[in-house]
């Protein structure tokens, strides 16, 4: 008999987390004006907000974390650091920042113009929000596969180049600074882009003249989609297949909350010292000192102990394969979810889920508080909240895609709990009918509002 799959790590600490009742969520979430983002962490059972900065991080990353030199300026940590993006991606030159949304700040302010476009697929939440901050256009080239959940392509992360062609036809290069890559493509349901596309985008953008910066968030975990799915890589290591990617990119922003699987942390990495030079100067009024940029020296050491061990199989596995095991509970359910799944998440499709509600009432939100209210699971909404109000006509936006998003944090829940999140959504499946509207806005941010907006029931909310 085969053995079954089993973890590739044991478990050496445990934080207790608070049931509560359902009595008690209800009056939080109205206290919280129906935003997740509001609530207090001790409000929530399972928390798949995000999987960024949630996850647990190893023995050899707390270990190295020890040994942080936490010197102002060219301490051995950013060294450290230094070699093994260099090792990894390739790139020479980087730049270190708090955060992913902290490298893209200091990139754009470095790269993007008033009246610039930047074609990409589908680009996130914080991504679009610094492109049009900045009076720039952010213009989506993603496959049409992407935007229909019941499609079953490997690679729905991947650009259309005749989509993408048409910008560059369209625009001058001087007013397309670059092109951004997003691996895995948060979007559009946490999908992969395929080595072959990579490859295709690089040397079209290149016959236009067009630098290409992938988004890097989950690289790793779009280098196990290549190794799995994508012909002739099977037998090369994830290392390997993350080289080969990093050739086809003349730079990189990273959030290294996400495969990096450290709490806090960020860079930029590039091949031109010339633009290195030019983001430097904004590295420094923005993040911190160039050899520092916002981080500690203890967080640098593990972060560069992260990204080793984050581009091994055995540790991709056993996070993709749980991710895995909660979609395939859904689907057992009927709950209609992003197919194939994803890496970081499973993206539950709110229009399908709940076709009688209006997109004007926020489907994937209504859909979130629901599941909240159910069992304490936060999720989040990526539709209409998150897509914001067109920059011009100040109208809301409506995206093809109207996703509750649950993002499961690395190394730290069992499939014990992905068993309540799957039953939680089962019981809410099975009185969909019963939800018969959702919620308005009441106060929102001009930008990225999803973070902090209040909202309110359409009409007074029923008790189940």
């Amino acid at each position: 008999m085969e053995l079954p799959f089993a973890e590739s790590y044991k478990i050496k600490m445990v934080e207790p987390i608070r049931k509560s009742t359902r009595e008690e969520r209800e009056r939080w979430i109205k206290k919280a004006n129906y935003n997740l983002f509001n609530l207090n962490s001790n409000q929530v059972f399972i928390d798949l907000l995000t999987d960024s900065g949630t996850g647990a991080m190893s023995d050899r990353q707390w270990a190295s974390m020890m040994l942080g030199d936490e010197s102002y300026a060219g301490a051995s940590s950013y060294y450290n650091l230094k070699q093994s993006i260099k090792n990894i991606f390739g790139f020479d030159y980087f730049l270190p920042t708090h955060q992913g949304r902290a490298a893209e700040n200091v990139l754009f302010s470095a790269l993007i113009s008033e009246g610039d476009v930047v074609p990409g697929n589908t680009h996130f939440d914080t991504t679009k929000g610094h492109i049009e901050f900045r009076k720039a256009t952010a213009i989506d080239c993603t496959i049409d596969e992407a935007f229909d959940t019941t499609i079953h392509h490997p690679f729905k992360g991947n650009i259309d180049l005749n989509k993408l062609e048409s910008v560059f036809i369209q625009y001058t290069s001087d007013k397309i600074p670059c092109i951004i890559v997003t691996v895995t493509c948060n979007s559009s349901g946490g999908q992969p882009v395929s080595m072959e596309n990579l490859r295709e985008v690089y040397q079209l953008s290149k016959k236009y003249g067009i630098r290409v910066i992938f988004d890097s968030a989950r690289f790793a975990e779009n280098a196990y989609f290549i190794k799995t799915r994508e012909e002739g890589y099977a037998n090369k290591t994830i290392k390997e297949i993350v080289a080969e990617m990093y050739t086809y990119a003349d730079g990189m922003t990273m959030s290294s909350k996400k495969d990096a699987i450290v709490n806090m942390g960020g860079f930029i990495a590039l091949r031109e010292e010339e633009l290195f030079k030019k983001a430097a100067q904004f590295n420094i009024m923005y993040e911190g000192y160039i050899t520092y940029g916002g981080m500690s020296g203890r967080d640098m050491n593990a972060l560069a102990q992260g990204l080793d061990e984050g581009t091994e199989f055995n540790y991709l596995e056993t996070r993709i394969k749980q991710v895995e095991y909660l979609g395939s509970k859904l689907k057992e359910f009927g709950v209609p979810v992003q197919e194939p799944f994803g890496g970081h998440a499973i993206f539950i499709d709110a229009k399908r889920f709940l076709p009688h509600l209006p997109v004007e009432q926020f489907v994937a939100q209504t859909l979130a508080i629901e599941l909240y209210k159910e069992a304490g699971v936060r999720g989040v909404e990526i539709g209409t909240l998150l897509a914001d109000r067109d920059p011009k006509t100040r109208e809301n936006r409506y995206p093809k895609l109207e996703l509750l998003r649950l993002a499961i944090p690395r190394r730290v829940y069992t499939n014990n709990h992905m068993d309540v999140i799957a039953v939680a959504l089962k019981n809410v499946f099975d009185r969909r009918e019963e939800i018969t509207s959702g919620y308005r806005i009441v106060n929102e941010a001009p930008i990225l509002r999803h973070f902090t907006v209040e909202l309110a029931p359409c009409q007074e909310e029923m008790s189940y």
